[in-house]
């Protein structure tokens, strides 16, 4: 399984076009290294990029805890795979960002990759430059889930 680290930025060409960056494309481990899916992210106001291969697994995930014959599961599924569409790297190791995916996000000129374990959110610049990074509330996150762990 590929583990994305980094945080890149990159511009956005008139076409909504983005260079994946050679640090980011070195660090993935499978054969099939120009297939991805991209989303919205549920909880923030970001994309996520999926390895194909991580977007099956989250997919065999999803499928395992839905029965498609309750009303509830059908809805979450529809908003799951809302706003998704698949990209591959061209010639170039650019891939294409739909206009409505990246007005979904405000995104201008230039975005901001942040390797996320296995997967790469896609950030406007703007918006997560002005994103409160408070080092005080991440330290207390870190004691709140990991402080009880013994080593």
């Amino acid at each position: 399984m590929t583990t994305f680290i980094g945080d890149i930025t990159c511009k956005i060409d008139s076409k909504g076009r983005v260079l994946f960056p050679a640090t980011l494309k070195k660090q993935i481990t499978t054969s099939n290294s120009g297939s991805f899916v991209i989303k919205k992210d549920i909880f923030e106001n970001c994309l996520i990029l999926y390895p194909i291969d991580e977007w099956e697994r989250q997919v065999q995930i999803i499928r395992k805890k839905l029965n498609p014959y309750n009303r509830e599961h059908s809805k979450f599924l529809r908003g799951f795979y809302k706003d998704t569409q698949e990209v591959n790297l061209d010639s170039n190791n650019r891939f294409l960002i739909s206009k409505n995916l990246l007005n979904l996000i405000s995104a201008k000129k230039e975005v901001q990759l942040i390797g996320l374990d296995s997967k790469i959110e896609i950030w406007a610049k703007e918006y997560y430059q002005d994103m409160a990074h408070n080092e005080n509330e991440f330290a207390q996150l870190a004691e709140k889930i990991l402080g009880n762990e013994i080593f």
